[in-house]
């Protein structure tokens, strides 16, 4: 394993894989832990804030183009922006089903898929973790 390719890329890519990759920790911890208590709410929030990262840093990042700037990449993001007041909601209104659902689409969908991508050769997870 080689840092290098990530502490040589521009901030924003750096913000969005540090942030991406505490909130996939985090994210684990959280669903192994014990659900509906104060470290779980609190343990939430501060994912919910790192996702809220990893998504609006996601918008200065324009690696692949293929609208312009943008990529589909950028509409995950939008998604990301737009779910998350969903699951804060959900679980305010003692929505357990809805809250859970929502938290795990955008945990699967927003790192575990979109986070198997940074691994495809070229990119620069790839040459962290596999050098080149």
């Amino acid at each position: 394993m080689n840092l290098a390719p990530l502490t040589h890329a521009p901030v924003a890519i750096q913000l969005h894989a540090y942030a991406a990759m505490a909130a996939f920790v985090l994210g684990v911890v959280q669903l192994a832990g014990v659900k509906g208590t104060s470290r779980h709410r609190a343990l939430g929030y501060a994912w919910v804030a790192l996702m809220l990262v990893v998504a609006i840093s996601a918008f200065w990042i324009h690696e692949i183009r293929l609208w312009g700037p943008w990529s589909p990449i950028h509409l995950l993001a939008i998604f990301t922006l737009i779910m998350l007041p969903f699951g804060i909601t959900r679980a305010r209104a003692h929505n357990v089903r809805g809250h859970k659902l929502t938290m795990l689409g955008i945990f699967f969908g927003a790192l575990v898929i979109a986070g198997l991508f940074t691994f495809f050769p070229g990119r620069i997870m790839y040459k962290v973790v596999f050098g080149g």
